[in-house]
């Protein structure tokens, strides 16, 4: 079964390096090329995702001794997918030789460092966007269970208002029924005397 997983690995190493290959071309492409070339990262990552799985899927059939093994270097495969997958999505968004020549004038020094710069940026954006929505939902979600529970807990004093208002009723009528016995047993004390 190992034997199958480091197939599987030769394989994520093979299409991992295509695929970075690729994706350093991609932002130098323009027009038909470009989307192509994107069409075709696409599918590989695809592939790779795959690979992923298969190999988890053997690690799970690798005996328990040697499974740490596996397990860790899985979690680094999928590590750098997900690298692979930021490194895809920044170079899909960066700009053409053309747009960044018009952008940034022909100065190659300068528009070279200005160009490294706004990547930085942009990626640096990118994350901290990723990051605003994650929270966002996070804080929405905190927000819905806050509601929910505020309306379990209006139940619940409701419920105990109703409680004790039915408590304080039969208190009621079982001091009505002590004077009552009362007042029953002095006349039949009385009765008795006669």
């Amino acid at each position: 079964m190992s034997s199958d997983f480091e197939a599987y690995e030769q394989d994520f190493g093979t299409v991992t390096a295509e695929i970075t290959n690729k994706i350093g071309r991609i932002p130098k492409l323009s027009g038909e090329e470009k989307t192509q070339l994107v069409l075709n990262v696409d599918k590989q990552l695809e592939e790779v995702r795959e690979l992923l799985e298969q190999m988890d899927l053997e690690v799970r059939e690798i005996p328990i001794q040697s499974r740490a093994m596996y397990n860790s270097r899985l979690k680094s495969y999928k590590q750098e997918m997900e690298k692979l997958e930021k490194d895809f999505k920044r170079s899909r968004i960066a700009y053409s030789d053309e747009v960044r020549n018009e952008l940034l004038g022909d100065d190659a020094s300068s528009s070279e460092s200005q160009l490294i710069k706004l990547r930085e940026e942009r990626a640096h954006l990118l994350d901290n966007t990723e990051k605003l929505e994650r929270s966002s939902r996070r804080l929405e979600a905190g927000y819905q269970i806050a509601v929910e529970t505020e309306q379990v807990g209006q139940e619940i004093l409701s419920n105990l208002h109703s409680d004790r208002e039915k408590i304080q009723r039969a208190r009621e009528r079982l001091r009505e029924t002590d004077a009552n016995l009362g007042k029953s047993s002095r006349i039949l004390t009385g009765m008795l005397r006669r």
